[in-house]
């Protein structure tokens, strides 16, 4: 996970050697978890409540179309009708389930929107944790119903379809970058240049902090005890997500078992990754390559992310010890190395 201005005390420091422009901070619940935006500098007439009207009228939106537990947002309703007709939906849901339908098919299926059932078997959705694993039958079974390929998506006349009636679609590796990129837009809209939007770890950060320098984004060391940074980032115009292997998992019979499920094989991921940190342009691609890249590991991800140029650090595990590998790409970001 990313934590915006994890090194408060230094900011504070600087701030004071000189009178810093004005800054607003407003945060809340959204999407099952919180968001924070900081603002420099908002515009004459803009005050914090016109600020955050303007914050939920674009979370409440999202959350009305996307979210998975709400019974009566789009993509709820999608999911629970049997009809394999295409179904109208939004422009939004639409374009976001294309976007992440080609990432899904660039990565080679390592990135898979139809993998929510499988997450729910392995103990790690809804019904909560097994007491012990899937057998090969129950997986296989899972499996039958899960797959890009039963999905289809027309952004023309915004509408969705599935091949088979089981398919259930769930876009939380995607919608909170996704929140965060229109919200982004929406503060652009305001007249606002300099501002950190933050979603769940997904960040998006644009033009200068209030000290007049890069926003510095600390990267969460990847652990299960006291949250501490691993490495701090200067960003300015772009975003960042990190992918975890830490906090959420459970051991049976002596065998750890992640949350993170590979939607390839139908069974949890298994290797050396603690953590994916990947910048993108926006926070969407930011939140969807660290899923995808954390599926498929150090050695395969590290190849595609080169292959792509795109500014990637994988956090490996070594008993204890943790170790960066990072793409040349990514090394333009750090403020403070591992």
């Amino acid at each position: 996970m990313v934590r915006s201005l994890l090194a408060c005390l230094g900011f504070a420091f600087l701030s004071a050697c000189g009178e810093a422009p004005r800054e607003v901070v407003l945060s809340g619940p959204t999407m099952g978890t919180t968001y924070t935006v900081r603002a420099i500098v908002p515009p004459a007439g803009l005050d914090n409540a016109v600020l955050r009207s303007a914050i939920d009228e674009v979370l409440t939106r999202i959350d009305r179309q996307m979210s998975a537990y709400r019974d009566d947002s789009e993509l709820s309703r999608f999911n629970s009708a049997l009809s394999t007709e295409w179904m109208p939906v939004s422009a939004e849901l639409a374009g976001l389930v294309d976007r992440a339908l080609a990432i899904g098919r660039q990565s080679g299926g390592a990135l898979d929107i139809t993998v929510a059932p499988l997450v729910d078997l392995w103990g790690f959705g809804p019904r909560g944790e097994r007491t012990g694993v899937p057998t090969d039958g129950e997986i296989d079974a899972i499996r039958n119903t899960v797959g890009l390929d039963h999905l289809s998506v027309n952004r023309e006349t915004h509408a969705l379809r599935k091949a088979l009636p089981a398919l259930h679609v769930d876009l939380n590796a995607v919608a909170p970058g996704y929140a965060v990129d229109v919200l982004g837009a929406r503060l652009g809209q305001l007249g606002l240049k300099r501002f950190m939007v933050e979603i769940g770890g997904e960040v998006m950060a644009r033009g200068l902090n209030a000290q007049g320098r890069s926003w510095r984004i600390a990267v969460e060391r990847p652990v299960d005890t006291q949250s501490s940074a691993y490495a701090i980032l200067n960003l300015g115009d772009a975003s960042v997500s990190t992918s975890g292997e830490y906090r959420h998992y459970y051991y049976y019979e002596g065998h750890r078992y992640s949350h993170t499920i590979d939607p390839r094989t139908g069974r949890p991921i298994q290797h050396s990754v603690g953590a994916v940190v990947v910048i993108a342009d926006t926070t969407f691609d930011a939140d969807a390559w660290a899923t995808a890249l954390n599926v498929l590991g150090p050695d395969a991800g590290e190849r595609l992310a080169r292959a792509r140029g795109m500014p990637v650090m994988f956090i490996l595990r070594d008993g204890e010890r943790l170790m960066p590998r990072m793409t040349p790409e990514f090394r333009k970001y750090l403020a403070v190395a591992p």
